[in-house]
Protein backbone atom coordinates (compact mmCIF):
# COMPACT_ATOMS: atom_id res chain seq x y z
CA UNK A 1 0.00 0.00 0.00
CA UNK A 2 1.44 3.43 -1.12
CA UNK A 3 2.48 5.63 1.44
CA UNK A 4 -0.02 8.68 1.90
CA UNK A 5 0.94 12.64 1.05
CA UNK A 6 2.60 14.21 3.88
CA UNK A 7 0.95 17.58 4.97
CA UNK A 8 2.59 20.03 7.41
CA UNK A 9 3.25 23.61 7.81
CA UNK A 10 6.92 24.61 7.93
CA UNK A 11 8.14 26.20 10.89
CA UNK A 12 8.27 29.49 9.44
CA UNK A 13 4.24 29.21 10.36
CA UNK A 14 3.53 30.49 6.77
CA UNK A 15 3.84 28.17 4.37
CA UNK A 16 2.71 24.47 3.75
CA UNK A 17 4.56 21.79 2.26
CA UNK A 18 2.89 19.06 0.43
CA UNK A 19 5.10 15.84 -0.32
CA UNK A 20 3.74 12.77 -2.06
CA UNK A 21 6.35 10.44 -4.18
CA UNK A 22 8.50 12.66 -6.69
CA UNK A 23 5.67 15.50 -6.01
CA UNK A 24 6.74 17.99 -3.61
CA UNK A 25 5.46 21.32 -3.16
CA UNK A 26 6.07 24.67 -1.23
CA UNK A 27 2.78 26.81 -1.19
CA UNK A 28 2.17 30.25 0.46
CA UNK A 29 -0.47 32.18 0.47
CA UNK A 30 -1.90 36.02 1.23
CA UNK A 31 -4.62 37.15 2.66
CA UNK A 32 -6.60 36.98 5.92
CA UNK A 33 -5.70 34.20 8.34
CA UNK A 34 -9.26 32.21 7.64
CA UNK A 35 -8.75 32.58 3.93
CA UNK A 36 -5.51 31.37 3.95
CA UNK A 37 -6.77 28.38 5.89
CA UNK A 38 -9.30 27.85 3.52
CA UNK A 39 -6.73 27.74 0.71
CA UNK A 40 -4.38 25.50 2.61
CA UNK A 41 -7.67 23.20 3.28
CA UNK A 42 -8.24 22.96 -0.22
CA UNK A 43 -4.73 22.88 -1.83
CA UNK A 44 -4.30 19.40 1.09
CA UNK A 45 -7.64 18.07 -0.44
CA UNK A 46 -6.66 17.87 -4.11
CA UNK A 47 -3.25 17.21 -3.83
CA UNK A 48 -4.06 13.59 -1.93
CA UNK A 49 -5.42 12.63 -5.25
CA UNK A 50 -2.77 14.34 -8.01
CA UNK A 51 -0.09 11.62 -8.03
CA UNK A 52 -2.42 8.52 -8.63
CA UNK A 53 -4.20 10.49 -11.49
CA UNK A 54 -0.99 10.85 -13.02
CA UNK A 55 -0.04 7.45 -12.39
CA UNK A 56 -3.64 6.40 -13.83
CA UNK A 57 -1.87 7.85 -17.68
CA UNK A 58 1.60 7.58 -17.60
CA UNK A 59 2.23 5.25 -20.25
CA UNK A 60 0.32 7.81 -22.22
CA UNK A 61 2.31 10.66 -21.02
CA UNK A 62 5.37 9.02 -21.14
CA UNK A 63 4.90 9.04 -25.20
CA UNK A 64 5.66 11.71 -27.90
CA UNK A 65 2.95 14.04 -28.28
CA UNK A 66 1.53 13.95 -31.75
CA UNK A 67 -0.66 16.45 -33.88
CA UNK A 68 -4.19 15.15 -33.64
CA UNK A 69 -3.42 12.01 -31.06
CA UNK A 70 -6.13 10.77 -28.50
CA UNK A 71 -6.77 13.28 -25.41
CA UNK A 72 -5.61 12.12 -21.84
CA UNK A 73 -8.65 12.33 -19.38
CA UNK A 74 -7.20 14.14 -16.39
CA UNK A 75 -7.46 17.27 -15.71
CA UNK A 76 -3.51 17.72 -14.66
CA UNK A 77 -2.97 15.39 -17.74
CA UNK A 78 -4.82 17.58 -20.06
CA UNK A 79 -3.08 20.78 -18.86
CA UNK A 80 0.41 18.82 -19.57
CA UNK A 81 -1.14 17.69 -23.38
CA UNK A 82 -2.20 21.57 -23.93
CA UNK A 83 1.46 22.88 -22.80
CA UNK A 84 3.49 20.99 -25.43
CA UNK A 85 1.23 20.99 -28.38
CA UNK A 86 2.85 23.94 -29.92
CA UNK A 87 6.23 22.19 -30.12
CA UNK A 88 5.24 18.67 -30.79
CA UNK A 89 5.73 18.91 -34.75
CA UNK A 90 8.81 20.64 -34.53
CA UNK A 91 10.67 18.23 -32.32
CA UNK A 92 10.74 15.06 -29.89
CA UNK A 93 8.40 16.00 -26.80
CA UNK A 94 6.33 14.16 -24.07
CA UNK A 95 3.35 15.60 -21.66
CA UNK A 96 5.84 14.99 -18.89
CA UNK A 97 8.16 18.09 -19.90
CA UNK A 98 4.72 20.61 -18.58
CA UNK A 99 4.07 18.22 -15.80
CA UNK A 100 5.67 20.26 -12.70
CA UNK A 101 3.66 23.22 -13.87
CA UNK A 102 0.67 21.21 -14.45
CA UNK A 103 0.48 20.04 -11.01
CA UNK A 104 1.31 23.93 -9.97
CA UNK A 105 -1.23 25.00 -11.63
CA UNK A 106 -3.83 22.64 -10.65
CA UNK A 107 -2.98 22.86 -6.85
CA UNK A 108 -3.15 26.66 -7.45
CA UNK A 109 -6.74 26.95 -9.07
CA UNK A 110 -8.11 24.70 -6.16
CA UNK A 111 -7.10 27.06 -3.58
CA UNK A 112 -8.30 30.38 -5.26
CA UNK A 113 -11.66 28.27 -6.11
CA UNK A 114 -12.08 27.75 -2.71
CA UNK A 115 -10.40 31.06 -0.76
CA UNK A 116 -10.04 35.13 -1.72
CA UNK A 117 -6.44 35.66 -1.81
CA UNK A 118 -4.34 38.85 -2.18
CA UNK A 119 -1.51 36.60 -3.75
CA UNK A 120 -0.49 33.14 -3.78
CA UNK A 121 2.27 31.02 -4.95
CA UNK A 122 2.52 26.96 -5.66
CA UNK A 123 6.00 26.20 -5.99
CA UNK A 124 6.90 22.68 -7.39
CA UNK A 125 10.47 22.09 -7.44
CA UNK A 126 11.00 25.72 -9.05
CA UNK A 127 8.25 25.67 -11.54
CA UNK A 128 5.96 28.09 -10.21
CA UNK A 129 2.15 28.96 -10.32
CA UNK A 130 1.40 32.66 -9.34
CA UNK A 131 -1.65 34.10 -8.39
CA UNK A 132 -1.95 38.01 -8.10
CA UNK A 133 -4.48 40.54 -7.69
CA UNK A 134 -3.78 44.11 -10.00
CA UNK A 135 -1.89 46.07 -6.66
CA UNK A 136 0.12 42.92 -5.96
CA UNK A 137 3.56 42.00 -7.03
CA UNK A 138 5.99 39.04 -6.18
CA UNK A 139 10.25 39.60 -6.61
CA UNK A 140 11.28 36.21 -7.92
CA UNK A 141 15.36 34.56 -7.38
CA UNK A 142 16.81 33.24 -10.11
CA UNK A 143 19.72 30.83 -9.50
CA UNK A 144 22.41 28.31 -11.45
CA UNK A 145 23.18 26.24 -9.13
CA UNK A 146 20.59 23.33 -7.59
CA UNK A 147 22.82 22.02 -4.36
CA UNK A 148 24.53 25.19 -3.86
CA UNK A 149 22.42 27.66 -5.35
CA UNK A 150 24.24 31.54 -6.36
CA UNK A 151 21.89 33.96 -7.55
CA UNK A 152 22.44 35.14 -11.19
CA UNK A 153 19.53 37.66 -11.25
CA UNK A 154 15.93 38.60 -9.68
CA UNK A 155 12.85 39.47 -11.55
CA UNK A 156 9.76 41.53 -10.32
CA UNK A 157 6.20 40.20 -11.29
CA UNK A 158 3.33 42.87 -11.16
CA UNK A 159 -0.32 41.69 -11.07
CA UNK A 160 -1.20 44.16 -13.70
CA UNK A 161 1.00 42.29 -15.90
CA UNK A 162 0.13 38.71 -17.44
CA UNK A 163 2.67 36.79 -15.88
CA UNK A 164 1.08 33.83 -13.94
CA UNK A 165 3.83 31.15 -14.40
CA UNK A 166 7.74 30.85 -13.71
CA UNK A 167 10.38 27.39 -15.23
CA UNK A 168 13.37 26.96 -14.64
CA UNK A 169 15.40 24.16 -16.34
CA UNK A 170 19.35 23.25 -16.81
CA UNK A 171 21.44 20.42 -16.66
CA UNK A 172 22.71 20.15 -13.26
CA UNK A 173 18.60 20.29 -12.02
CA UNK A 174 16.26 17.27 -10.97
CA UNK A 175 15.07 16.51 -14.73
CA UNK A 176 17.39 15.37 -17.12
CA UNK A 177 18.92 17.97 -19.99
CA UNK A 178 20.03 17.83 -23.46
CA UNK A 179 22.11 21.10 -23.17
CA UNK A 180 24.32 22.47 -21.30
CA UNK A 181 23.02 25.67 -19.74
CA UNK A 182 23.43 25.90 -16.45
CA UNK A 183 19.81 27.48 -15.96
CA UNK A 184 17.10 28.86 -18.07
CA UNK A 185 14.08 31.01 -16.55
CA UNK A 186 10.73 31.56 -18.68
CA UNK A 187 8.25 33.77 -17.47
CA UNK A 188 4.57 32.84 -19.33
CA UNK A 189 1.46 33.32 -19.25
CA UNK A 190 0.98 29.76 -17.24
CA UNK A 191 3.04 27.34 -15.16
CA UNK A 192 2.72 24.20 -17.49
CA UNK A 193 3.38 27.05 -20.43
CA UNK A 194 6.70 28.11 -18.73
CA UNK A 195 7.24 24.46 -18.20
CA UNK A 196 7.40 23.37 -21.65
CA UNK A 197 9.00 26.03 -22.89
CA UNK A 198 11.98 26.36 -20.67
CA UNK A 199 12.54 22.77 -21.50
CA UNK A 200 12.73 23.82 -25.17
CA UNK A 201 15.21 26.38 -24.60
CA UNK A 202 17.03 24.76 -22.29
CA UNK A 203 18.07 21.87 -24.69
CA UNK A 204 18.86 24.38 -27.28
CA UNK A 205 21.91 25.68 -25.08
CA UNK A 206 23.86 23.13 -26.69
CA UNK A 207 27.75 22.22 -27.95
CA UNK A 208 26.93 19.43 -29.96
CA UNK A 209 29.76 16.69 -30.69
CA UNK A 210 32.14 18.95 -28.07
CA UNK A 211 34.57 17.05 -26.08
CA UNK A 212 34.49 18.51 -22.62
CA UNK A 213 30.46 17.11 -22.36
CA UNK A 214 29.94 13.84 -20.83
CA UNK A 215 26.81 12.72 -22.22
CA UNK A 216 24.81 9.68 -21.56
CA UNK A 217 21.38 7.63 -22.34
CA UNK A 218 18.46 8.72 -20.50
CA UNK A 219 17.35 5.27 -19.78
CA UNK A 220 20.75 4.08 -18.58
CA UNK A 221 20.07 6.64 -15.74
CA UNK A 222 16.27 6.15 -15.60
CA UNK A 223 15.22 2.67 -17.17
CA UNK A 224 11.71 4.70 -17.46
CA UNK A 225 12.19 8.14 -18.38
CA UNK A 226 10.56 9.21 -21.41
CA UNK A 227 13.57 10.34 -23.05
CA UNK A 228 14.51 6.99 -23.87
CA UNK A 229 17.99 6.19 -25.60
CA UNK A 230 18.58 10.42 -26.17
CA UNK A 231 21.82 11.50 -24.43
CA UNK A 232 21.31 13.62 -21.19
CA UNK A 233 23.90 16.18 -20.31
CA UNK A 234 26.18 14.48 -16.96
CA UNK A 235 29.08 17.18 -16.66
CA UNK A 236 30.43 20.26 -18.38
CA UNK A 237 34.20 20.43 -18.44
CA UNK A 238 36.06 23.69 -19.93
CA UNK A 239 34.77 26.03 -22.25
CA UNK A 240 36.01 29.57 -23.79
CA UNK A 241 34.15 32.40 -23.71
CA UNK A 242 33.95 32.13 -27.62
CA UNK A 243 32.02 28.25 -27.09
CA UNK A 244 29.80 29.54 -24.17
CA UNK A 245 28.42 32.93 -26.09
CA UNK A 246 27.79 30.27 -28.89
CA UNK A 247 26.02 27.53 -27.04
CA UNK A 248 24.09 30.84 -25.33
CA UNK A 249 23.26 32.27 -29.12
CA UNK A 250 21.96 28.76 -29.75
CA UNK A 251 19.35 29.64 -26.94
CA UNK A 252 18.46 32.95 -27.57
CA UNK A 253 17.61 32.28 -31.07
CA UNK A 254 14.65 29.48 -29.66
CA UNK A 255 13.75 32.01 -27.48
CA UNK A 256 13.33 35.06 -29.64
CA UNK A 257 11.08 32.61 -31.79
CA UNK A 258 8.98 31.60 -28.42
CA UNK A 259 8.49 35.40 -27.87
CA UNK A 260 7.68 36.28 -31.15
CA UNK A 261 4.90 32.97 -31.00
CA UNK A 262 3.17 33.94 -27.93
CA UNK A 263 4.67 31.28 -25.88
CA UNK A 264 6.43 33.18 -23.48
CA UNK A 265 6.69 36.63 -22.22
CA UNK A 266 10.92 36.52 -21.41
CA UNK A 267 13.64 34.40 -20.48
CA UNK A 268 16.68 35.08 -18.73
CA UNK A 269 19.61 31.91 -20.20
CA UNK A 270 22.23 30.98 -17.63
CA UNK A 271 25.53 29.39 -18.59
CA UNK A 272 28.70 29.83 -16.53
CA UNK A 273 29.02 33.90 -15.66
CA UNK A 274 26.96 34.81 -18.70
CA UNK A 275 23.48 35.73 -18.71
CA UNK A 276 21.20 36.56 -22.03
CA UNK A 277 17.66 38.39 -21.25
CA UNK A 278 15.11 37.71 -24.20
CA UNK A 279 11.62 39.65 -24.03
CA UNK A 280 10.83 42.50 -21.24
CA UNK A 281 11.07 41.77 -17.79
CA UNK A 282 11.74 44.32 -14.57
CA UNK A 283 15.29 42.15 -14.46
CA UNK A 284 18.08 42.89 -11.86
CA UNK A 285 21.20 41.43 -12.19
CA UNK A 286 23.56 39.80 -9.02
CA UNK A 287 22.11 42.06 -5.95
CA UNK A 288 22.87 41.19 -2.18
CA UNK A 289 19.41 40.51 -0.93
CA UNK A 290 19.63 36.53 0.19
CA UNK A 291 17.30 33.74 -1.46
CA UNK A 292 17.37 30.45 -0.59
CA UNK A 293 16.32 29.70 -4.37
CA UNK A 294 17.49 26.32 -6.28
CA UNK A 295 15.91 23.66 -9.15
CA UNK A 296 14.61 21.70 -6.27
CA UNK A 297 13.02 24.47 -4.09
CA UNK A 298 13.35 27.67 -5.03
CA UNK A 299 12.31 31.30 -3.05
CA UNK A 300 9.54 33.94 -3.81
CA UNK A 301 9.25 36.83 -1.80
CA UNK A 302 7.52 40.04 -1.90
Amino acid sequence: MRVRAQIRILPDGRRLHLHDGPIDLIIEAFGTAAQVNLAYQAAATRFVTVLDELCGELIFLRQPTQVGAPKPDGVIAKRMVAAVAPYCARTFITPMAAVAGAVAEEILASMTSAATLSRAYVNNGGDIALHLTPEECFVVGMVDLPHHPSLFGKAELHGDEPVRGIATSGWRGRSFSLGIADAVTVLADRAATADAAVTIIANAIDLPGHPNITRVPARDLAPDSDLGDRLVTQNVGDLSHEEIAAALDAGVGVARSLLGDGLISAAALHLREATEIVGSVQYLPRSPRPFSANHAISALGG
